[in-house]
């Protein structure tokens, strides 16, 4: 899927040579939905193909169309460059269920080991300082609820993905973007109409739902469990989980009880809740971080302020239990 190509007319050729570098090409076969999309979830069996990849290289033409900085684009596209296979699932083997940070781990290290990747920032007179942290760029990131590139680009592509909007939408939601100043006087991505600027907050709260129901929370525990189990049983290293999403599954596949428990992860397609766990099945308890996006509108403040409805759906979504069990069969 190929969001991107709305989002600037054409590919720079300093982002083009830094997405071809090795350890960009390694995130075609990452997937952006952290491994949802391998089960038989009917919300996920309708899903395309979308990457890190494809994902990384929006963010870094967002930032580019935007700021027309070399270092910004870059730190852009290369914010997920240390993402392991299966994204965010890694954060659950690790316990940072909440947070879901620990997947940033290595950025610099990967920039700086990369001969391809030097020799473009050297082009540019950048150095692995410029552009290894996009958290540096409030165009590229900024502190949710705001409005930063990364949460726009996947918020787009993920409308497509879940059949939420068509690509027309997608771009006339995106045409209405220009940069202006937040309430802390730091650079944001604001929308010029309310109407554009409210059709984006309630897609951005659909997909915000889709990132923390019981199918996406199950199915993200149950697989990190697995990779936990393999890891503990020499089937996988914690390093094989940094190369791509076949290969891990190769190693899986190869041994005969945790090639049946990937089959058995593929297999589920329903969810199950209860207030206590029954005696039959894999019963979880699943807390997530809630990821949300409360975007300023040209002169009128956040939508959840210009529009009550609107704000009062994103606080029930924000205070929606999750201390539920939940089985996935």
């Amino acid at each position: 899927m190929e969001v991107y190509t709305i989002y600037h007319p054409v590919i720079p050729d300093f982002l083009q040579k830094a997405a071809q570098t090795p350890p960009m090409q390694r995130l075609r076969a990452v997937g952006m939905n952290c491994g949802c999309e391998y089960t038989a979830f009917p919300r996920f069996t309708r899903c395309t193909k979308y990457s890190r990849f494809d994902h990384s290289l929006g963010v870094g033409l967002i930032v580019w169309h935007f700021t027309a900085s070399p270092a910004q684009a870059l730190a852009g596209l290369f914010h997920d460059i240390a993402t392991p296979a299966f994204a965010h699932v890694v954060d659950f083997l690790h316990g940072d269920h909440l947070r879901q940070e620990t997947t940033e781990d290595g950025t610099t290290e990967l920039i700086d080991g990369s001969p391809e990747i030097q020799a473009v920032l050297r082009s540019l007179g950048l150095t692995t300082q410029d552009v290894c942290d996009y958290h540096r760029y409030p165009i590229a990131d900024n502190d949710a609820p705001r409005l930063s590139a990364d949460r726009l680009e996947y918020t787009l592509g993920n409308l497509v993905q879940f059949g939420f909007a068509d690509m027309r939408t997608v771009k006339a939601l995106y045409d209405d973007l220009v940069v202006g100043e937040n309430e802390e006087g730091a650079p944001e991505l604001i929308f010029q109409g309310t109407e554009q600027a409210l059709r984006f907050a309630r897609g951005a709260l659909r997909c915000s739902e889709v990132y923390v129901s019981d199918e996406d929370r199950y199915a993200m525990q149950m697989l990190s469990e697995l990779l936990g189990d393999a890891i503990r049983a020499g089937v996988l290293t914690e390093r094989e989980l940094y190369t791509n999403e076949p290969e891990v599954l190769a190693r899986l596949r190869a041994e005969d009880v945790f090639a049946r428990r990937w089959e058995a992860f593929c297999a589920y397609r329903e969810i199950l809740t209860a207030d206590h766990p029954e005696t039959d099945g894999d019963w979880r308890v699943i807390p997530a971080k809630k990821r949300r996006i409360d975007p300023l509108i040209l002169g009128r403040g956040r939508a959840s302020a210009c529009d009550p409805a609107f704000g009062a759906q994103l606080l029930q979504f924000l205070e929606m239990p999750q201390d539920y069990w939940v089985c996935g069969r």
